[in-house]
């Protein structure tokens, strides 16, 4: 780099002084008069280490010419023009002088020498990287001849390790179709997309249309994701705040992008008048519904964030992003399960929160299966604990996440959850403390969830595995699920189970195909999909709410309530809950199941071998009061 910045220096010393003997020569046709020869003889070479200076100062041997750019032009014409004026001020004050048509010619000289010279640096620089990149690469196709298409061509070819050569752009603009962008061809418009990939072999596809909306990137997904390349985009220009493209802002096209529901319009004066100031506890934090929680709430400025979970690393990755992002927001991080009654009372006594966020609980089906009494210690008495110290030490609100499979369950997990939702309408019966339910369905990309493990699947190579070809899920991206959580939590007035409007349910093998078609490969072709049959626990379809509740509309259009009084007979519902306690003392697990069956009268479980799972036991399980 040194050398190269005092080669620079020499070189334009040199321009410096011949631009005055080539000026001298046009200015007089090749006859020069001895007497002008002579003050150019003199004063080239103090007047050469001046304009070296004048360089300096603009930072000419400080820049990256590889990189030049019209910035970099101008910067070039700024300098040799205050150094041409600085010249001709000082001929004009001493005795010596030159002819005034000499600095003019001596400035398009200089700005043609000195500014040429860095552009062959780029040219030089730009070949050998081509040359490299052409050895072996991947050509590109980029949607969108905008400014932002144009800066993902540039960065492309600015990194040539990436092995990425941008070879044809598509735009829906016809005027300008038959352009070039960086030499780059403007083909036409999305009717040639499958023409051009077949055409010129591209392998991936740039998305590179920052400001449209969502529903048209996914329009232009479905149309690419049947191309067979791999598809990247651009997020959306509010993410783009200085304008500037990265490659590191290129990403792939996630099942989101495809899936993707338009943005969520939150009362968020409303959520911060709930939420900023008060002490919030989030148990479940390291979670994916827990650490969403966390980073939404934080963003309303809580007087103190309190964060619970018994799993000590996701725990300590999730403090490490808050501290980060959220310097200036109080929180506690704390280690315990909230089957500890004691440890659930020492964190209550001590924090008094004012907002509780319950998200903790087992959720995987299959496991919760060969594990009831697991299932019932963590979700339904887990539950309890919580819920009940939150009423004990009087917080304003208790929100309790739970599930679209509470709804007429067929597994352990769902009815668990169920029994979960009875019991904080329980105790909003007998309690100051203003007790809801949010209930929605699958969250894209969450821990264990399908999509990771479709992605894991076709990293291998495949195959796809699906349970069943006409299963259906309801999905939304964990954000939404969080921001509607919280709105729903701030218009709650106690007893309350909101339903989330989670959209059309979507086909699980669709699904799959289409995450398949977004790595780039072909549906049962590259990668083949085989259907293994529902495991233990799982049903076709899922459910929002049961028949004989009513679905209210609220103030927001996403949000739902549902009205009925879930329990009618109070002491029943306490009797059988202390069965179910009773029972996982000493019982087997379908004793477990069956006693659960009497608390959830909707409960259809799937046959289940007791022989390969061991039976639950519980110490010190509370009692509800």
């Amino acid at each position: 780099m040194i050398r190269r910045q005092w080669g620079l220096v020499i070189f334009d010393i040199i321009i410096l002084i011949l631009a005055v003997a080539i000026a001298l020569l046009l200015r007089f046709d090749g006859n020069v008069p001895e007497r002008f020869i002579n003050i150019a003889w003199t004063y080239s070479l103090p007047m050469a280490v001046m304009g070296v200076l004048i360089f300096r100062a603009f930072k000419m041997y400080n820049n990256l010419w590889r990189y030049a750019s019209v910035d970099e032009l101008l910067t070039v014409i700024a300098g040799v023009s205050i150094y041409c004026l600085v010249v001709y001020i000082i001929f004009r004050i001493i005795p010596d002088s030159l002819p005034r048509s000499i600095y003019v010619l001596q400035w398009f000289i200089l700005v043609a020498f000195v500014g040429g010279s860095r552009f062959i640096i780029r040219a030089i620089d730009s070949l050998r990287r081509t040359r490299g990149t052409l050895e072996k690469h991947i050509d590109v196709l980029v949607i969108g001849a905008g400014s932002a298409g144009s800066m993902v061509i540039r960065e492309l070819r600015e990194h040539p390790e990436l092995k990425r050569v941008p070879v044809a752009v598509l735009d829906e603009d016809e005027n300008k179709w038959k352009t070039r962008i960086h030499s780059v061809p403007v083909l036409g418009g999305m009717n040639l997309l499958q023409e051009t990939v077949d055409r010129l072999l591209i392998s991936e596809i740039i998305i590179a249309i920052p400001s449209a909306n969502e529903q048209n990137i996914r329009d232009i997904i479905n149309q690419c994701k049947e191309t067979g390349c791999r598809l990247r985009r651009l997020p959306g220009v509010y993410k783009i705040l200085d304008g500037k493209v990265s490659i590191n802002q290129i990403q792939d096209v996630k099942i989101e992008d495809l899936l993707g529901r338009p943005a969520v319009n939150l009362d968020s004066e409303g959520i911060s008048s709930y939420v900023s100031g008060k002490i919030v506890l989030v148990t479940g934090a390291g979670g994916s519904i827990g650490s969403e929680l966390c980073r939404q709430i934080a963003g309303f400025k809580p007087k103190l964030l309190v964060l619970l979970d018994i799993y000590e690393n996701n725990m300590y990755e999730l403090q490490l992003e808050l501290e980060r992002i959220y310097s200036d927001i109080p929180r506690q991080v704390l280690i315990g399960s909230v089957r500890d009654k004691v440890r659930i009372d020492q964190i209550f006594s001590t924090y008094r929160p004012d907002i509780v966020f319950h998200a903790a609980a087992h959720k995987h089906v299959p496991l919760m299966e060969n594990s009831p009494g697991e299932a019932i210690k963590n979700n339904v008495f887990g539950t309890i604990n919580v819920a009940e110290a939150a009423s004990r030490y009087k917080s304003q609100r208790f929100v309790l996440i739970s599930t679209d499979k509470a709804v007429n369950p067929t597994n352990v997990m769902g009815a668990s959850k169920r029994v979960a939702e009875l019991a904080i309408q329980h105790l909003n019966k007998n309690s100051d403390t203003e007790f809801v339910a949010v209930r929605f369905g699958n969250v894209l990309g969450s821990n264990g969830s399908v999509i990771p493990i479709f992605k894991r699947q076709i990293a291998a190579g495949g195959p796809v595995l699906v349970t069943h070809p006409e299963v259906t899920r309801f999905f939304m991206t964990i954000p939404e699920a969080v921001q509607l959580v919280i709105q729903a939590s701030a218009m709650a007035k106690g007893g309350e189970i909101f339903v989330l409007d989670m959209g059309n349910p979507v086909k699980i093998v669709d699904l799959a195909r289409d995450l398949i078609k977004l790595s780039g490969f072909k549906p049962d072709v590259d990668i083949p999909i085989e259907f293994i049959g529902l495991r233990p626990g799982e049903k076709l379809f899922e459910e929002l709410h049961l028949g004989d509740e009513s679905v209210d509309t609220t103030c927001h259009d996403k949000i739902f309530v549902l009205k009925n009084d879930c329990i009618n007979d109070l002491q029943l519902y306490r009797q059988e809950v202390e069965s179910l306690r009773a029972t996982l003392l000493q019982s087997s697990n379908s004793e477990v199941v069956n006693v659960l069956k009497q608390v959830v009268p909707g409960f259809r479980p799937a046959a289940n071998d007791d022989s390969q799972a061991a039976d639950a036991f519980v110490p010190d399980i509370i009692k509800m009061d």
